[in-house]
């Protein structure tokens, strides 16, 4: 295992708690120099804006447990949630907003890693 899936798998604690919360499409991208944003986007799906803000306080919560300082953008947007955690940015989008801002489009050169949910 390389450094870039050491880094992926290494945030299975974020993945995890996501999942438990029932967060839809868990996938990681590895953006280590090609992003002056950051260098690991993970990105999740919600099912409404409740479900949006259950999975924004969960990834903050397991953020800060790990030892994560972040910042929060569009708390008041019906599409997306954006932590900042300084090399992570963690997404929370609606289903219209995943589709809307297609990251994995984007950055569809990154390295991924989909989370594989388990009961």
């Amino acid at each position: 295992m390389d450094n870039h899936e050491d880094r992926l798998a290494g945030l299975d604690f974020l993945y995890k708690a996501l999942a438990d919360k029932r967060g839809l499409d868990i996938v990681a991208l590895d953006l280590e120099g090609s992003s002056a944003v950051s260098d690991v986007f993970v990105m999740v799906t919600a099912n409404s804006d409740v479900h949006m803000d259950t999975l924004r306080d969960t990834a903050l919560e397991t953020l800060h447990k790990h030892g994560f300082r972040t910042t929060v953008e569009g708390n008041e947007s019906s599409r997306w949630r954006l932590i900042d955690a300084d090399e992570l940015a963690v997404h929370v989008f609606s289903k219209s907003g995943r589709e809307f801002y297609n990251l994995e489009k984007i950055w569809r050169d990154a390295r991924a890693y989909r989370h594989t949910y388990e009961d």
